[in-house]
């Protein structure tokens, strides 16, 4: 039977102020978790969100990962946050992730306010955290609550797994999963992540697919210390010349990737399959004006979505040892690292991808033809997901977003990496739901990130009309 949720809705409206709070509390926390001098914050933040768990009668405990080496430092890794809420054995299980730890954030990075200041303008609530994943985390708090107060009982239990190291390659995570297989993860029916985004700023959507990842880091070296430009510059090998005309030999200037191999291990595209691109929703203008772009490699709807889902993609990310900040400074770099990253996508391997990219990076370093010395090798790397869109797990998802929205969801895939998803597939045997509650323009990871209001409230009531789906799935 299906319960009434109206008056529940209406009640989550008239509550945003104590719902802004929160996320204003869990913003404020810096929990970046690849900063070691904010290590401490990030498992204040941890705790900060178990207390609030317990406060809707989560039975929590904290599993320690130990420690891990961090910049030359060894730092305590967060704990994970595990709650149980409900061990009723005649209902099913869901269980829920989302990660509580941030990417690193600074005004002084083109930000218009404070990052971890939450601030709301005109109907947007700016903070770090606030989209990705602190509101999304929030409102599956919010809305526990919500049936609570109004005494609906749960159709399922309700399990929660909320990690501080997401945003840092899940350090730690994968291997406890698989140790509390048999148990936390014993009974599992559905498994839930709010960690992803809507196509648009308008129609809401359901994700079946993500791009995996593999990132590699390109070091140059060739002299004992930084040097005076004006002195030595013109009479030895720079390594941060070098690092840049390597880089370079990537990509093209429309965004195709040079490595050769990588496009042959793409998964055929069937013909059935690209059909359904012809009825998603999408503004390629909104969504070129969206990032502050004047033009795109692609202005085709369909040829873009197949690029930012079902190809992979190359993406630089920054230089480490040259100098970044205000002003001038006019040295030579003794080492630099050049970092980057290929989203993958079914069928390729991880490991047949870094093969292949550190190969071509020594084909073209011995091109380039420099005395330094040359290390390329490869970082942490994930495998791309996909999953069937007529489970009963995804179903439910789709009836509550019509049922909170009005329309049915578009079914996409997403470009990004989420590494745990298919750990917590292949431990559970179950399916994994990606649920997006954020819109496209959210800004996750870059200045100005932010959850608009609409979202964030609507987000709680349709994480409520999935929980009680689920009692008829």
């Amino acid at each position: 039977m299906t319960v009434d949720l109206t008056n529940v809705f209406q009640q989550i409206d008239g509550d945003y102020d104590n719902l802004k709070e929160l996320l204003r509390e869990a913003v404020a926390i810096q929990s970046v978790s690849g900063d070691p001098s904010k290590r401490d914050e990030t498992i204040r933040m941890v705790h900060w969100m178990k207390e609030k768990l317990e406060t809707i009668g989560t039975v929590c405990e904290l599993a320690d990962l130990g420690t891990q080496e961090l910049e030359g430092k060894t730092v305590k890794l967060p704990p994970v946050l595990l709650g149980t809420l409900g061990n009723d054995k005649n209902k099913k299980t869901l269980l829920v992730y989302g990660h509580l730890d941030v990417q690193p954030a600074a005004k002084s990075d083109g930000w218009d306010t404070e990052p971890f200041e939450l601030v709301e303008k005109d109907g947007k609530l700016f903070g770090r955290g606030s989209s990705d994943d602190k509101g999304p985390v929030l409102c599956w708090l919010h809305a526990i609550r919500a049936a609570q107060k109004n005494n609906i009982e749960l159709p399922v239990n309700v399990k929660f797994c909320f990690e501080g190291m997401e945003e840092s390659g899940s350090v730690g995570l994968p291997e406890l999963l698989e140790r509390e297989k048999d148990r936390f993860l014993a009974g599992v029916d559905f498994v839930c992540i709010s960690d992803s985004y809507w196509l648009g700023t308008k129609k809401p959507c359901l994700t079946y697919g993500l791009r995996g990842i593999c990132s590699f880091f390109v070091e140059v070296t060739g002299i004992k210390q930084d040097l005076h430009s004006g002195v030595f510059g013109g009479v030895i090998h720079e390594p941060l010349q070098d690092l840049m005309w390597v880089m370079a030999q990537l990509t093209t200037v429309d965004n195709r990737i040079k490595i050769p191999g990588l496009y042959e291990q793409v998964a055929p595209l069937s013909a059935a399959e690209e059909k359904t691109y012809d009825d998603i929703e999408f503004d390629v203008a909104e969504f070129r004006d969206s990032v502050g772009a004047t033009h795109l490699p692609t202005e085709d709807k369909k040829t873009l979505l197949l690029r930012r889902w079902r190809e992979p993609s190359l993406a630089f990310h920054g230089i480490e040892g040259a100098f970044y900040g205000p002003g001038e400074k006019t040295v030579i770099p003794s080492k630099v690292i050049g970092k980057f990253s290929i989203r993958i996508v079914p069928d390729m391997d991880p490991e047949e991808v870094n093969r292949l990219t550190v190969e071509y990076l020594n084909k073209v370093w011995a091109e380039r033809g420099s005395p330094n010395v040359f290390k390329p090798r490869p970082g942490h790397s994930a495998k791309p997901w996909v999953v069937d869109v007529n489970d009963s797990n995804f179903l439910a998802g789709a009836r509550a977003m019509k049922r909170v929205h009005g329309v049915e969801p578009d079914r996409i895939r997403e470009g990004c990496s989420i590494p745990i998803t298919l750990t917590f597939q292949e431990l559970t045997g179950k399916s994994v739901l990606l649920l997006p509650l954020g819109a496209a323009d959210d800004m996750a990871h870059s200045q100005n990130e932010k959850n608009n209001k609409w979202n964030y409230v609507e987000g709680v009531k349709t994480l409520l009309a999935y929980i009680m789906e689920l009692g008829s799935a």
